[in-house]
């Protein structure tokens, strides 16, 4: 119950952050293009120094031995995921024949079946409630869910005039700097290099990696004020697609992984991957290349609002 408590005082204060960058951008008292600068510092700042800080002080051959399954669970988790995404988009958009953009908006669903903000939103819950050894955790449980993420989850984001390969994407997906900064932090924890690493560069780090959560959900605020916010709430599929990511979708997911005997560390991981709302991922990058932003948008806003209660409320359920 405690555990319940803190992850409760969390999501209140994810979404008293996600309501100043709502207000921010409202009131309007920062340029409208402050959203893309405040994703550059969480991509190529703020997200990498946290996964190069936490690899480095966390990862040594001794812990990665214990650990390494968790990234097999993380991948079978998210491709089973991808694999169901693809009947669940179809309940939301039937037909696409002959319409890119009901294919397009099939799309954005799919996506939203297999990723929530396991990354923003997943890290600033896993540091604000169990701390940073249970980061580590997390941080390699979804190490190939990020990959996925940034290669497959972003090619269907992108609409298919665009002649993007999937096989660019999966490349693009390993080379992004998050996931640049765990391998090197892998990499000097196994071979004992962080001894060598001056004090002032971790503490450095470790300052900036404590900026990735509340930016984050600033930013996310940030974003979905820059919409009407009456038609993001009349979208009914958005609220059929929300039940599915915040509650039914980790509901089986939960339900699976206990009937097979999986211990509650895993579970926990594994719900707040795959329990987390929907990201900005779907309002992102349609906006960069010319597609709908508006699905994304109003399922990101209603999922955030939603998963204050949800999130809590399916730990005390299923683990607590």
């Amino acid at each position: 119950m405690e555990i319940f408590k803190l992850t409760v005082t969390q999501m209140l204060m994810m979404f008293t952050l996600i309501l100043v960058g709502f207000i921010l951008r409202r009131k309007s008292p920062l340029p409208d293009n402050s959203h893309t600068v405040m994703s550059k510092l969480e991509t190529f700042v703020f997200v990498p120094a946290l996964s190069l800080f936490t690899m480095m002080s966390k990862c040594t051959v001794e812990t990665f031995a214990e650990n390494s399954a968790l990234i097999l669970y993380g991948a079978v988790i998210v491709g089973v995921a991808v694999a169901v995404s693809y009947p669940l988009s179809m309940l939301f958009v039937r037909k696409t024949k002959g319409s890119p953009e009901l294919a397009y908006q099939r799309n954005v669903y799919k996506y939203a079946m297999v990723f929530g903000n396991y990354g923003f939103m997943g890290n600033f819950i896993i540091l604000g409630v169990w701390g940073a050894d249970f980061y580590y955790k997390y941080s390699l449980f979804t190490l190939i869910i990020s990959i996925i993420c940034n290669s497959w989850g972003l090619y269907i984001l992108i609409p298919k005039e665009q002649n993007v390969s999937l096989w660019k994407n999966l490349k693009k997906g390993l080379l992004t700097p998050p996931i640049i900064a765990s391998a090197i932090g892998i990499a000097v924890g196994l071979l004992g290099l962080g001894k060598y690493v001056p004090d002032f560069m971790m503490s450095a780090l470790d300052n900036a990696a404590k900026c990735q959560g509340p930016v984050a959900m600033v930013l996310a605020g940030f974003v979905i004020g820059g919409y009407n916010f009456k038609g993001l709430i009349l979208n009914k599929k958005v609220y059929v697609a929300t039940l599915f990511r915040l509650i039914l979708i980790p509901s089986a997911l939960m339900l699976i992984l206990g009937g097979l005997g999986v211990n509650k560390e895993i579970m926990t991981l594994a719900l707040i991957a795959f329990a987390t709302p929907l990201g900005l991922n779907t309002i992102v990058y349609p906006a960069a290349y010319g597609g709908d932003t508006e699905t994304g948008a109003s399922m990101a806003m209603i999922s955030h609002t939603l998963s204050v209660i949800t999130i809590p409320l399916m730990y005390l359920i299923f683990i607590a």
